[in-house]
């Protein structure tokens, strides 16, 4: 019942998937730090479960929030994002297949498709999909598979058309595959707007609390593979290719990992709520500013995205990114902040600032996805806004000076 798609998001990020234990009545669903299980006669296995690998009570739990919260049919959790994002590319691309990405998409993915694919045989072009015919130009007829998109974008905020994007797609015979990361699934849901599967780095927004790493995939109801293309276990079910390659790869999420991020995922829409309104805070605080040049903030009326964001999110987030005209500006605001941390990751209930041409994206340096030498980034947190507004305001004051 509590998966029921007729509940509130919030009621459904703290039930699904977490029944009361039957034994003890616990509300929390037990950590099983477990790896095998005993088996009522050889091939008798008691609830299905036989090895941690191919399944475990606490990672299930996780994966029936996740799939409840994001409305999908199946959910798969993992080590890491970029492990989840492994996984769901292995099962729909094959040599000599090709893909396209956003242009301005993280720098980790990024390095997956060119450094970690493409040797394999893959091909891939980035696009700017703002503008979602621009995919159209992109596509190669029998060849292209999947559709990648990030909205909002890692680090540039941009914001695609998940609607229009998904019926090229579909029209391609590829797969549409959203990186919901910096949107979280309290703020959008792609499956609902017709993408095929959903990608999450659950370190980010669902954990919440910077402790721990991990990955998901949530899979759309009756999502098949690209056309003409069979998964390992001889169907064209995207679910089935998923759940045979997190097992045969074994890239998945540890029980204590799994259980931090369904406690992140119990208040997950309050702390949205709350990261939302303290960035759209910040970034009027930043767009007044006389030595910040741009600020990319969704939830701002100049933002080209603004209003596209305001039809298919649910809020504007908590990711900022603002420019400086200056890279060493950029990267003195970076090291001159107390509140903010200067660190890697978002989506933790602390602020974090970073020099994205030398941390997250570095590895995109001299490539058409090349973010601008000064750019910073912003995960704004939850402490008090007046405190942040003050932290940057005095950072960029010891910037220019």
């Amino acid at each position: 019942m509590t998966d029921d798609e007729t509940l509130g998001f919030a009621t459904r990020a703290i039930h699904a998937g977490q029944e009361p234990d039957p034994g003890t009545g616990a509300v929390v669903p037990p950590i099983y730090q477990v790896s095998t299980y005993q088996q009522d006669g050889v091939g008798g296995l008691r609830g299905g479960w036989e090895y941690s690998r191919s399944g475990n009570p606490t990672r299930a739990a996780l994966e029936a929030a996740l799939a409840a919260v994001e409305g999908g049919a199946a959910g798969f959790a993992f080590a890491s994002g970029l492990a989840a994002e492994d996984a769901v590319l292995r099962a729909a691309l094959r040599p000599g297949d090709h893909m396209v990405i956003g242009n301005d998409v993280y720098g980790g993915t990024y390095r997956l498709v060119a450094r970690v694919l493409g040797p394999w045989g893959v091909e891939h072009t980035p696009v700017d999909l703002t503008a979602a015919d621009r995919l159209l130009d992109a596509i190669r007829p029998g060849r292209t598979k999947v559709v990648w998109v990030e909205t909002p974008s890692n680090p540039l905020l941009s914001i695609a058309d998940i609607t229009a994007i998904a019926g090229h797609a579909r029209a391609a015979g590829a797969l549409l595959v959203v990186d919901n990361t910096f949107a979280s699934p309290a703020l959008q849901n792609p499956l609902a707007l017709g993408a095929d599967v959903v990608v999450h780095s659950t370190t980010k927004y669902v954990g919440g609390h910077s402790d721990l790493v991990g990955g998901a995939a949530v899979v759309a109801d009756g999502a098949q593979l690209p056309a003409g293309l069979e998964g390992p276990t001889g169907t064209t079910s995207v679910r089935d290719a998923i759940r045979f390659l997190q097992n045969a790869s074994g890239a998945i999420a540890g029980p204590f990992d799994a259980w931090l991020a369904l406690r992140g995922l119990k208040t997950l829409d309050v702390r949205m709520q709350r990261h939302c309104a303290n960035a759209q805070r910040v970034a009027e605080f930043l767009a007044a500013h006389p030595a910040v040049t741009h600020v990319s903030y969704p939830g701002l009326a100049t933002h080209p995205g603004h209003e596209l964001a305001a039809r298919q999110m649910r809020g504007f987030g908590g990711m900022i990114s603002f420019r400086t005209g200056d890279a060493q500006v950029a990267g003195a605001v970076c090291g001159a902040t107390r509140i903010f941390t200067l660190a890697e990751s978002l989506g933790g209930v602390e602020s974090l600032v970073e020099h994205p041409a030398r941390m997250t994206h570095g590895s995109v340096a001299g490539t058409a996805l090349e973010v601008p030498d000064d750019l910073v980034r912003l995960s704004v947190g939850l402490e008090d806004v007046d405190d942040l507004v003050a932290d940057l305001d005095q950072a960029l004051a010891v910037a220019t000076r």
